[in-house]
């Protein structure tokens, strides 16, 4: 089985997700069933998909009820290793609400992030350039479609 890491600027480490399950994965996608690392009183548990191809991660966050919370999506870089994935975080995010409303956070934190010379303007590109089509994405309604990966392809319950 493959192992995937995560990767950050700010703070700088690098963290084996090993307690992330692996639900389905191809050339394409990687869908993981997860519990969140340290207990938080905003959510429990979810399942992701990392779009290998897309640079994003779309993840279906819930409450420790299994009530559906939010999707938050994650602007990432993949790098193939030789046992999996490190998914670098390149700090921009989108939350989309079951209301539809959504939110971009940590523009500020790729800015600081490339001024503290942690991220190069390369990526800086490919975050902003990808959080722009995760919008498009959205607003254009294609979005539904895309979770539907989660849904059906993931198949994941929780207990």
């Amino acid at each position: 089985m493959i192992k995937i890491y995560r990767q950050r600027y700010m703070p700088n480490e690098l963290l084996w997700l090993e307690n992330d399950e692996i639900i389905k994965q191809n050339d394409d996608i990687i869908i993981t069933k997860w519990t969140s690392i340290k207990p938080r009183p905003d959510f429990d548990h979810g399942v992701s998909c990392y779009f290998l191809h897309k640079n994003y991660k779309i993840s279906k966050f819930y409450d420790c009820k299994n009530n559906f919370l939010y999707y938050y999506c994650d602007v990432v870089k993949p790098k193939k290793t030789d046992d999996g994935y490190v998914f670098c975080d390149l700090l921009a995010d989108v939350i989309l609400y079951p209301d539809k409303t959504l939110k971009v956070l940590d523009l500020d934190e790729l800015a600081s992030a490339y001024e503290q010379g942690f991220i190069a303007s390369s990526d800086i590109t490919l975050a902003l350039n990808t959080t722009d089509a995760l919008l498009r994405l959205i607003y254009s309604g294609e979005f539904e479609q895309v979770v539907k990966i989660l849904d059906n392809g993931g198949g994941v319950e929780y207990d």
